[in-house]
């Protein structure tokens, strides 16, 4: 389960980021109930969502592009310190009493801005981390376990923290915690990549990533699921603060323990993907836990009860952590190498990008129909998302089994019982 943790670099990235992601979910927290303190509005709630995540989805190719040629290594030690700048900018403002929602808003554009590279370079980078390919997976299922691990800690500490310490106080708190991955990230020893292409331009290089990752069914299709679940089901986090005061009828502690009740399901999921040996058998995962996610999200709109919503919550956090982790394993088999970067940008797109359409929308419908009836919409959409990947599911698997051949995924022993296993349902992907 942390055989990943065998390779020095990612040990030392994990040890930094496993710091530096509770003060971003203490942020993240604090965000959400500064802007609801300060105006009660649940459509300014979807405004700043969609402030924060439009950079990524406006950026996104151009910066996959970028990150396919430069150094991943630089490209995170550069996003890491802009991002600790702009956490000190609000605790700044916000200890001062100075702030106001544009400050907020004019600052998660500019978070949003730094994500836009920092994504698909995070992502790419894993697997210059990890040397042995075999096991990329486990690194991407504890890269999920540690970000989900702060987001279980992160909330319910920050529920207690913004009582104390008001908001800037936890926005303080997350500049310094930036500090533990600069330090990692500068303590790693990492041999450069070698381009086997040379740099064309930055229109053609765009062209030959869309073209690679769209006109194949396996990337196209799981990009797909993922806009749509971010779509629809990422709303949940936007309209949190609504249903924990209007709804249960709480403060910013019932915020805190919801949130970190989706942290702990999430959690749970991450474990469960990195006791997983192989990458094989995850297309029917996905379609499960989408399916999970969906009927776990109109659960949670139905709830008036917090013991009940937390319930609910932990059946989210699971769902939406084992479908985003699962999608980005399978992508990250498939994908060439020097197509890395440019098709983690779309998942970045897919998975964050799309988020601030549907915090606007989200926001929308909350302020016209209510926080739990919007909810219950995006887990309806979520289902049907489900639906429609399992109908592409078999066209898939018979996509990637070469892949997976070529790889050493499947034995060569075990070729003719997969090609005979066809008819029945191929369990590849």
């Amino acid at each position: 389960m942390l055989r990943a943790l065998s390779h020095r670099n990612y040990r030392l990235f994990f040890a930094g980021q496993s710091v530096s992601l509770i003060g971003t979910w203490l942020t993240r927290v604090a965000t959400a109930w500064l802007v609801y303190r300060l105006t009660g509005s649940a459509l300014l709630l979807g405004v700043i969502g969609f402030c924060g995540q439009i950079p990524t989805f406006l950026l996104g190719p151009l910066a996959g592009v970028l990150v396919d040629r430069w150094n991943r290594h630089r490209v995170l030690v550069v996003t890491q310190v802009l991002a600790m700048l702009q956490s000190l900018a609000l605790a700044v403002l916000a200890l001062s009493g100075h702030i106001a929602v544009w400050h907020v808003g004019a600052l998660m554009v500019l978070q949003g801005l730094i994500n836009a590279f920092d994504m698909p370079a995070r992502q790419s980078f894993v697997v210059e981390m990890v040397e042995d390919r075999a096991d990329l997976p486990n690194a991407i299922a504890l890269n999920s376990s540690m970000f989900n691990g702060a987001r279980l800690l992160g909330p319910s500490v920050a529920g207690a923290l913004i009582a104390v310490l008001g908001e800037g106080g936890c926005f303080l708190i997350d500049a310094f915690s930036y500090l533990a991955v600069i330090a990692s990230l500068l303590a790693m020893r990492i041999t450069p990549r070698a381009r086997t292409h040379g740099p064309q331009h930055v229109l053609t290089e765009l062209k030959e990533g869309f073209q690679h990752a769209f006109h194949f069914p396996p990337i196209r299709t799981l990009l797909g699921l993922i806009a749509v679940v971010s779509l629809m089901g990422m709303p949940l986090t936007t309209l949190m603060p609504v249903m924990a005061s209007q709804v249960l009828h709480g403060g910013p502690n019932t915020l805190g323990f919801l949130m970190a009740a989706s942290g702990l399901g999430a959690l749970t999921g991450a474990l469960f993907l990195a006791s997983r040996r192989s990458v094989r058998g995850l297309g029917g995962v996905i379609f499960t836990t989408t399916l999970l996610f969906g009927a776990g999200l109109m659960a949670f709109s139905a709830s008036r009860y917090m013991a009940l919503s937390m319930v609910t919550m932990v059946l989210c956090g699971f769902g939406m952590m084992v479908t985003t982790a699962s999608s980005n394993t399978v992508l990250q088999t498939i994908v060439e190498e020097r197509m890395r970067g440019r098709v983690m940008s779309f998942y970045a797109m897919a998975f964050m990008g799309t988020a601030p359409f549907g915090s606007l929308l989200a926001g929308v419908l909350a302020t016209n129909l209510g926080a739990p009836r919007t909810l219950a919409i995006g887990g309806a959409m979520c289902l049907l998302g489900a639906a429609w990947f399992r109908m592409k599911l078999p066209s898939l698997r018979e996509h990637v089994r070469p892949i997976y051949q070529r790889l050493g995924i499947i034995p060569e022993v075990a070729r003719g019982m997969d090609i005979a296993a066809e008819r029945t349902g191929p369990r590849e992907s």
